[in-house]
This record gives C-alpha cells, sequence and structure tokens, in this order.
C-alpha cells in the first residue's frame, strides 16, 4: 500500500518549527547581548499580522495554534526592544519620542495589514506574510549593517530563518502559485543569503580576532 504524503502540511509544519526556532533564537541571544534582535519596524509588522490571523481572522485550527505561538513569543521580542532598544537611540531620540514612535509604527503596520486584508480579500493573509517577510529581510541586513557587529543576531538565526520562509514558499509555489508571490519568495532567498553571508563574515572576523 502506498501512503499518500500530505507535502502542505509537512512544509506548514517546518514553517512554523523553524520560525519558532528562529524566534526563541532571538530571544535568547537578546536576553545575552542585552539587545534587540529583531528591527522596529519588522517586530511591528509580524506582530500586527500574528494578532489579525490568530483573533480577527483566524485560519484553520493547526495554523491558527501556530500563529498564536509566533504571536507569544513576538512578545518577548517587542519587550526586548522596549527594553534594550531605547540606548540605541538615545543620541536622536527623548524616551518620550522613542515609544511614540514604537506605538505609531504598530497602530499604522496593524492598520495598513488589517486594511490590505479586507480591502483585496486576503483573509489568508499571504500577500501581507511575503511582502513582510520581504522587508524583514531587508531590515535584518540593514540591523547588521549599522551595528556592524553581531550583538543580537547569529549565524543559526540567519539560517534558521531562511529555512522557515523556504518551507512556506515551496509550499505556495505548490498549492497556491502566483507570480507575484513567486517574484517576492525568490527576492526573500536572495535577501536571506546575503543575510546569511554577512554574518558568516562577522563571525568569522570574530573568530581570527580570539585567535
Amino acid at each position: 500500500m502506498t501512503s499518500h504524503i500530505n507535502w502542505f502540511f509537512v512544509l506548514q509544519l517546518g514553517m512554523a518549527l523553524f520560525w519558532i526556532v528562529t524566534y526563541i533564537l532571538i530571544i535568547f541571544r537578546g536576553f545575552r547581548d542585552k539587545a534587540y534582535g529583531m528591527p522596529m519596524v519588522a517586530i511591528c509588522a509580524n506582530i500586527s499580522w500574528e494578532f489579525i490571523f490568530a483573533f480577527i481572522h483566524p485560519q484553520n485550527d493547526l495554523q491558527q495554534k501556530i500563529t498564536m505561538i509566533w504571536f507569544a513569543l513576538d512578545i518577548i521580542i517587542l519587550m526586548q526592544y522596549l527594553i534594550y532598544g531605547r540606548k540605541d537611540f538615545k543620541k536622536y531620540l527623548s524616551n518620550k519620542l522613542f515609544y511614540a514612535s514604537f506605538f505609531i509604527t504598530l497602530g499604522v503596520s496593524f492598520l495598513i495589514i488589517l486594511t490590505i486584508t479586507q480591502d483585496f480579500n486576503d483573509i489568508e493573509g499571504k500577500y501581507t506574510a511575503f511582502a513582510q517577510n520581504l522587508m524583514m529581510s531587508g531590515l535584518f541586513i540593514s540591523l547588521l549593517l549599522y551595528r556592524g557587529n553581531l550583538k543580537g543576531q547569529s549565524l543559526a538565526i540567519a539560517i534558521f530563518k531562511m529555512l522557515g520562509t523556504l518551507c512556506a514558499s515551496i509550499a505556495f509555489y505548490l498549492y497556491f502559485k502566483t507570480n507575484l508571490i513567486t517574484i517576492i519568495s525568490v527576492a526573500i532567498l536572495l535577501y536571506d543569503w546575503i543575510y546569511i553571508g554577512l554574518v558568516y563574515k562577522l563571525y568569522r572576523k570574530n573568530i581570527t580576532l580570539f585567535r
């Protein structure tokens, strides 16, 4: 008897697990380095998407549970930004402006994602998910270049981040193929490889310094 493998289910679980590992690694690295590991705009977009598709437009039971786990982990990442991020901007922003800029960005992100979902009838959140994933990939590169070090980031985070999105990209290519998502998926993969390369370069540099 030939067993039928539900590849979408396998890829969905892979996406979920890889992203959960990514979030956990960001949290542990953040506490270790006393630095936030996810860029501010990415945090706002992520947690907004997760709230909307866990509580306002929930998907199937499995995906809703996955999204709720992501949301819980992202709350910790959000708190790390509010705790550790202040020192990165103290030269440019007062405490009031720092917190105001964050909560304004969070509100705007939530409204944009919710409006796109409703106006374009994207109740699965697929277009907003891939669009913000592309944005995240660029923002992680920007954060790395801005800091010039691996504070809050690691090679493992970069690799698991790429694997999580790769699973989602393959699943949507096989089962919900659209030209836009295909283009965005390829772009995300390209940026993720660039990010991995930059992280690896800094990792090798750090090893050399301590020899």
